[in-house]
């Protein structure tokens, strides 16, 4: 009688028992795993670092300021005369800079002038080597103080003391600065009476873009909320209310001015025309009465009749 097969028992290897052995053991409760950090000395700054650092931070929130004030020493002693026939053509040559951001520069460091003369701190607080008050929360960036150009000067240090307290102590940015502004502006805003053809002078007092342009008389030919389009002997320009001075002439005397205004913009279109019949009729164009005097007249008769000479 054969005898059935006999079952053969598998024999766990005696390293893969030791290897199960060790798993089992090694495991290990996950909430109760240490974890090692290497632990990062840090170094505190001795008294001269920190003298360091916080004059190389003045530096940099001052860099702009200098700038402006370097540019606006530059262009009033003329230092740019033995290269450069103009100032604008100077600034683009020697630093890259467009008219239009010197005249930022030049008006943001008059700005934060404004700020440190108007800024009310305890005489008792030290100043460091710039004259700066230890305690100013002042402007880092031309971008911070261009919209307060809008404000009278006197306005613009308390527009930015409310903009330093709704950063929460820290500098404000150029955008928290402009919402001031425009509160500011909304507060105290004037309604518009100028009327078109009326007769104004140009203040520039602190707007760059009109700079050049004070003491000139010009046209309204448009009347806006906040502004005016006016029309002067050498361009057209849109000024804010803040920047304009009725002459409150008759309209008589107005359309007698528009008559002139419309000879020399007619003349400066001349291609031919020389720099000394451009300077007479710059200074005409600054004139601060509603005539000529005959004398200019004739000037003025004299130079159109050249113009219509050379024209034929």
């Amino acid at each position: 009688m054969n005898s059935p097969p006999s079952r053969r028992k598998k024999a766990a290897s005696p390293a893969s028992t030791d290897s199960t052995n060790e798993d089992i053991s090694q495991q290990v409760d996950p909430g109760s795993a240490t974890i090692t950090v290497s632990a990062v000395e840090v170094i505190e700054l001795t008294q001269e670092e920190q003298s360091d650092r916080l004059h190389l931070e003045r530096k940099v929130e001052r860099a702009f300021f200098e700038a402006g004030k370097a540019l606006m020493e530059l262009r009033e002693r003329r230092l740019y005369r033995s290269t450069h026939k103009t100032f604008e053509e100077y600034c683009r040559d020697r630093f890259s800079y467009t008219y239009r951001h010197v005249n930022y520069l030049i008006a943001g460091c008059l700005i934060v002038d404004n700020i440190k003369m108007g800024t009310n701190s305890s005489q008792n607080e030290s100043q460091d080597e710039m004259g700066t008050i230890s305690s100013q929360i002042l402007p880092t960036s031309e971008v911070q103080v261009r919209p307060l150009a809008k404000l009278e000067p006197q306005q613009q240090p308390e527009a930015w003391q409310q903009a330093v307290e709704q950063a929460e102590g820290k500098v404000p940015s150029g955008r928290i600065v402009k919402d001031v502004v425009q509160r500011i502006m909304e507060r105290t805003k004037v309604p518009n009476t100028y009327q078109i053809g009326e007769v104004c002078q140009i203040v520039v007092k602190d707007n760059p873009e009109l700079r050049g342009k004070g003491g000139c008389w010009g046209i309204v030919n448009h009347v806006g909320e906040f502004s005016c389009a006016v029309r002067t002997w050498d361009g057209e320009y849109t000024v804010g209310l803040q920047h304009l001075k009725s002459y409150n002439y008759l309209p008589a005397e107005c359309e007698q001015m528009r008559v002139i205004c419309d000879r020399i913009r007619r003349l400066r279109e001349n291609e031919n025309l020389e720099e000394a019949a451009r300077a007479v009729l710059k200074h005409l164009g600054e004139v601060k009465r509603p005539y000529l005097t005959e004398f200019e007249e004739e000037i003025l008769s004299f130079i159109e009749k050249k113009c219509v000479i050379r024209k034929n």
